[in-house]
């Protein structure tokens, strides 16, 4: 005859699937809120990276190059036209040392050209002197060392 065998299985108060289950029930709306979280702290670091990029390119309306890539003792560009309130800066390329001189007779009435120029040298590449312009009208600029080779610039502020 064939004899009966009798297995027992343990009895968990929870089985394990339905752990799991409970796990990802309480975790999903964790994930959720991080999730959004992250996306608002997103939205936020765009926006403020937004703002700060047209505030800078407002606030700084030309970069000029003192010397060109290629060595030549010019201003590059050599002539550049902004609105009253713009910041320009002049940037130490190649062919150094330089300077930004502007022209007391080539200024708009009332602008000291003295106080606005940059008469100490730049010696190194990438450094660099900022001028803001309130002023309306044309403003010519030299580098002292290399005026006789033609460096030379204008400005023109509307």
């Amino acid at each position: 005859m064939a004899s009966m065998m009798t297995v027992s299985t343990p009895v968990f108060k929870t089985s394990k699937v339905a752990q799991f289950k409970k796990n990802a029930v309480r975790t999903t709306p964790v994930c959720k809120t991080v999730t959004a979280s992250k996306i608002e702290d997103f939205g936020k670091a765009a926006l403020t990276f937004g703002a700060t990029l047209a505030l800078t390119a407002s606030a700084n309306a030309a970069t000029i190059k003192l010397g060109s890539d290629a060595g030549e003792l010019v201003f590059v560009p050599n002539s550049v036209t902004v609105k009253a309130g713009e910041t320009i800066t002049f940037q130490n390329n190649r062919g150094f040392p330089h300077n930004v001189v502007f022209d007391e007779d080539n200024v708009p009435d009332g602008v000291n050209a003295d106080a606005i120029s940059h008469e100490d040298y730049l010696n190194g590449p990438g450094e660099e002197v900022t001028n803001k312009f309130d002023t309306p009208g044309e403003y010519g600029y030299y580098c002292e060392p290399h005026q006789g080779a033609g460096m030379v610039g204008k400005i023109i502020v509307q």
